[in-house]
């Protein structure tokens, strides 16, 4: 049997300075609340409480991360039990799809996936042997066994985790219903929602006529009309933030903006809901709407988030099977210091208004992102993301961004989950990297040790507890 442990200085330096430095600085964090301000969590876990079914629905079939590198390795989605929209039959014995999963684990050598799975079955589940096909049986069933406990419900888990918000994302025509039990219960954990409204956005995005249809319904306004449009946005909106919401999030393919008047804007709406549009018709619509929901944090004061840069559902094969969100997303290069004036002129320099920029293009870190959130009141850099959600993509973002934009026009860490029991893994490895990053400068003899120390702090909780106003 091959054991399963954490040591205790992963990550942090080999040397023996800067990793004393490093332990001494993650001392300070390593027990500190998470505040989770950005992800996508189910928030019926929350308010049903219901106990997890098995390992495999729970760790795997929602987790892209992990199937996505399988099916790289020609495992089919289908055999990791992911639900078809064209009903394809798809594997439904979890420990069938448990057994694939572990016979396949060292394919993740390395990889960040890896980190985070074994400390959700060391720390979270207490295994004690590593994952492969032998173990994989006696490992399911002490997950099981687990799972049937009460202190692995979802709400027993947010608190053990020390959970102190954890915001969800919801597009506009969602009732938030979930949202609404929770409040509603006994239960004192802080589950927030995020106003998503790419469906009413993006004439791309599947049933977008309809949609606004029912945003029309909804709000009581005529969405058929530019003006009603907008009113509809800013009544969901209001909506949202009964509920706790804090922030918008825009997951755009480019971060294009556009200042249109209100003239070219209605005419353009008006071609973009007669479904006889070009592809630049569509980038212009998104472009300008970005605009408007600046305008519109400026009024409600919800923190904007813009999430660019990435080709959706680039598999063909995949997104018809099995739809969106399946893997089968790629990094793009993106503009920022061109497309995003337009809006920067208009707010940029607001001081009641934030926008967290995100990117999954690094060449923009230190040329275009790091410069334009050292000038701009309103910019903030949200931390590396998605497939820089790694541990050498935070070091790579930190080298590249700090001596420009400096610690306090970044917002911390937010780990934009679907994995629930990966999100204090995802902060666990952000924390030591910031204190890894933090020992050199101390080492170096740039930064005193206890000022590091306040920074550590302030990367692991405060920023991002200021930045989106929780």
């Amino acid at each position: 049997m091959t054991r399963l442990s954490l040591h205790p200085d992963r990550l942090f330096p080999a040397g023996e300075t800067e990793r004393a430095i490093a332990r001494r600085l993650f001392s300070q964090v390593e027990t500190l609340p998470i505040i989770s301000p950005h992800g996508h969590t189910d928030p019926s876990w929350f308010s049903q409480n219901d106990s997890f079914a098995d390992p495999a629905s729970l760790l795997i079939v929602p987790d892209h991360y992990l199937f996505r590198m399988l099916f790289s390795q020609g495992v089919p989605l289908e055999a990791l039990g992911v639900p078809s929209r064209d009903g394809t039959k798809v594997e439904t014995d979890p420990r069938k799809i448990w057994r694939i999963f572990a016979e396949h684990y060292y394919l993740f050598r390395g990889a960040p996936a890896r980190m985070w799975m074994d400390w959700v079955l060391s720390a979270a589940f207490g295994v004690t042997e590593q994952l492969n096909a032998k173990s994989a049986d006696r490992i399911y069933d002490a997950i099981s066994e687990q799972l049937a406990k009460d202190d692995f419900r979802p709400r027993a888990l947010f608190d053990r985790f020390n959970i102190e918000v954890l915001a969800t994302t919801e597009g506009p025509l969602d009732e938030l219903e979930h949202h609404k039990a929770i409040r509603d219960s006994d239960w004192q954990g802080r589950v927030i929602t995020a106003y998503r409204p790419d469906p009413v956005i993006d004439p791309d995005f599947e049933g977008f006529a309809e949609n606004v249809a029912r945003l029309g319904e909804m709000t009581g306004e005529d969405t058929q009309s530019w003006l009603g449009y907008l009113a509809a946005h800013r009544k969901r909106r209001a909506f949202f933030k009964t509920m706790g919401a804090t922030s918008t999030d825009h997951g755009h393919p480019t971060a294009r903006t556009e200042n249109l008047s209100q003239a070219q804007a209605a005419a353009l709406y008006k071609d973009i809901l007669s479904g006889d549009f070009s592809a630049q018709d569509a980038e212009r619509f998104r472009a300008h709407m970005l605009t408007e929901m600046a305008r519109m944090s400026l009024d409600d004061g919800l923190v904007m988030q813009l999430h660019p840069g990435s080709f959706r559902n680039h598999s063909a094969a995949l997104y018809g099977r099995f739809g969106r969100d399946k893997g089968a997303d790629i990094p793009m290069q993106t503009d920022y210091v061109h497309a995003l004036k337009p809006l920067l002129d208009e707010v940029g320099c607001a001081p009641d208004f934030t926008l967290i920029l995100f990117t999954l293009d690094e060449t923009a870190y230190s040329r275009e992102l790091a410069p334009l959130a050292g000038v701009y009141p309103a910019l903030r850099l949200g931390p590396p993301w998605w497939f820089h959600d790694s541990p050498e993509g935070m070091r790579r973002f930190r080298e590249q961004v700090m001596e420009t934009a400096g610690v306090y026009n970044t917002v911390g860490f937010n780990d934009d989950t679907r994995a629930f029991l990966s999100i204090p893994a995802r902060h666990d490895v952000a924390r030591r990297m910031d204190c890894v990053w933090l020992s050199r400068l101390v080492a170096d003899h740039r930064l005193p040790e206890d000022e590091a120390a306040e920074i550590a702090v302030d990367l692991a909780y405060n920023l991002a507890k200021k930045a989106y106003k929780l």
